[in-house]
């Protein structure tokens, strides 16, 4: 799954209203802003795979740390501590705990079984999803779309820069995963795993945005 975590994230907000945008994407999506470092240093491993599902062309072959659901936990609960230390609320801190592994069961819906419950395990998980193009666009859409109205519903523009930001950045990240899907195979991991990297631009941008927003009362 790709826009379900940031449809979370953004109906997130309206739970921690205190926390900015950009934090909540960083949990949302703390494993695929991880992945692609371990991508590049070896440490996990991806095969391009032309058809490999309806969705993709990629086999996750390896990811025993970025997606493992032990390892999200024990992620999510320390960037809650973090937080938690550093801004004394609770449960902002909770639901930035419980927003890091949210990643593995969303993924688990879509993925094929590939997902490990902990490093070295044998057992991998995933409901298959991904096997069927319009279900997973549907399901893709769904989470997304309500949690952008949840975010909007929450929130109201302060000025010009808050309305086409915030609009921009969604529309950025909506076309981001449809050039994923159509857009062709990469040529090979590295270049896969540094286009990934892009994904970091959209926490300032989406914290940029959000200044410029203000919590409905």
């Amino acid at each position: 799954m790709f826009l379900g975590h940031f449809g979370l994230a953004y109906a997130a907000k309206r739970a921690a209203p205190k926390t900015s945008l950009g934090t909540l994407f960083l949990a949302a999506q703390l494993a695929d802003l991880v992945w692609p470092f371990l991508l590049l240093a070896g440490v996990e491993k991806v095969d391009i795979v032309h058809g490999a599902t309806p969705l993709l062309n990629l086999d996750f072959t390896s990811y025993p740390y970025s997606h493992s659901l032990a390892d999200l936990v024990l992620a999510g609960a320390l960037l809650g501590a973090v937080h938690f230390i550093a801004r004394r609320r609770l449960r902002d801190a909770l639901i930035l705990a419980l927003l890091v592994p949210s990643h593995w069961l969303l993924d688990l819906f879509v993925h094929v079984p590939d997902l490990p419950l902990y490093p070295g395990a044998a057992t991998r998980f995933g409901f298959g999803v991904w096997q069927s193009l319009p279900l997973s666009l549907a399901l893709e859409f769904l989470v997304f779309g309500g949690g952008i109205a949840l975010y909007m519903r929450a929130t109201e523009a302060r000025d010009g820069v808050g309305r086409w930001a915030g609009w921009s950045l969604a529309a950025f990240i909506l076309l981001a995963y449809l050039g994923s899907l159509f857009g062709g195979a990469p040529p090979d991991t590295r270049t896969l795993a540094y286009s990934a990297l892009i994904m970091w631009l959209l926490l300032p941008w989406a914290a940029w945005a959000e200044r410029h927003r203000a919590r409905k009362e």
